[in-house]
């Protein structure tokens, strides 16, 4: 297949690439080709700017990945805006580029998160239901889904993938909490009883490639293990894994004071179910977050050494 993709130099982007790239002719949409083939230290994939495409015509299929990281600053009002704009603004542009197709991709996969969902109690959450607490997650999520739904009208069988957190090795949320456990500084953040729906990066990925193959497939899709936790047992699980101490609790006025607004996406959650995905025959390698984290924890183990405490 022809593949257009978006977003190819993140945390997942990377990983999808390097399992489509041996059977698949890729085309890498970026802002900056030149700092996109040093990333990704390969030659062998077309790279464009979005000047430089003019149509869409001729692509087999679509992968929109693209959007600033939602986590990486704190919301600032600018920053809300590169978050929204980097999503939208890109969908839009595709779509416009689609809508003058002689011979439009027959697949559109669109990413999106479970964000979508807003805030919720301990509830398990399918695709289907539509209780949604309006807030700026959810609000960046359905305009992007909106958008790429509009493909549908042009003759693309669209797959909208709503992501959990993602759990791989050397990124993502898991990089970012390792320091802090690994000193033995981890703990439950708030009341710990917020829901986190999590994925591992392997399962993403064949995610991803399900969809692509699946003819059958379209809409909405969750993309999160069938076994959501608390997060005080995400976080017992995490320093079980590291053989280190689970005591320090973070309360959520000092998360409110060190994130802003960020800091609820720490402090609430969503009990997310994969209901289309496991009724389309999904089967997840590492649906269980023990094996989960042993997995990713054994692919860091080269990368990082454990101090003695």
């Amino acid at each position: 297949m022809r593949i257009l993709i978006t977003g190819a130099t993140g945390f997942i982007g990377q990983h999808l690439l390097a399992a489509l790239g041996k059977s698949h002719a890729i085309t890498l949409l970026s802002r900056d080709t030149v700092r996109a083939q040093r990333l990704l230290h390969s030659s062998t994939y077309h790279y464009l700017t979005l000047n430089e495409l003019d149509s869409l015509d001729g692509f087999d299929a679509i992968i929109n990945l693209a959007g600033e990281p939602i986590a990486n600053k704190r919301w600032s009002t600018s920053q809300k805006q590169r978050i929204c704009e980097s999503r939208w603004h890109l969908t839009e542009a595709l779509l416009e580029r689609l809508r003058h197709c002689c011979n439009p991709p027959r697949i559109w996969l669109n990413a999106s998160a479970i964000g979508f969902y807003g805030r919720q109690e301990s509830q398990p959450l399918t695709e289907d239901d539509t209780c949604i607490h309006p807030e700026f997650t959810h609000e960046v999520c359905r305009r992007w889904e909106q958008l790429a739904l509009e493909a549908s009208d042009y003759g693309c069988r669209v797959c909208i993938v709503r992501i959990g957190v993602v759990l791989g090795a050397e990124g993502g949320a898991l990089a970012k909490m390792l320091p802090a456990y690994r000193l033995g500084l981890g703990g439950p953040l708030g009341d710990g009883q917020q829901y986190l729906s999590w994925i591992a990066l392997t399962d993403l990925v064949a995610v991803f490639l399900f969809l692509l193959e699946h003819e059958q497939c379209h809409g909405i899709y969750n993309a999160t293990s069938p076994h959501a936790v608390p997060q005080q047992e995400f976080s017992r699980l995490l320093a079980q894994a590291l053989h280190r101490p689970h005591w320090l609790r973070t309360p959520a006025w000092l998360l409110r004071l060190l994130l802003g607004e960020m800091a609820d996406l720490l402090l609430y959650g969503q009990n997310v179910v994969p209901q289309r995905l496991l009724e389309a025959g999904f089967q997840f390698q590492y649906p269980k977050l023990s094996s989960t984290l042993k997995h990713a924890l054994k692919a860091t183990h080269n990368h990082f050494s454990v101090p003695e405490v």
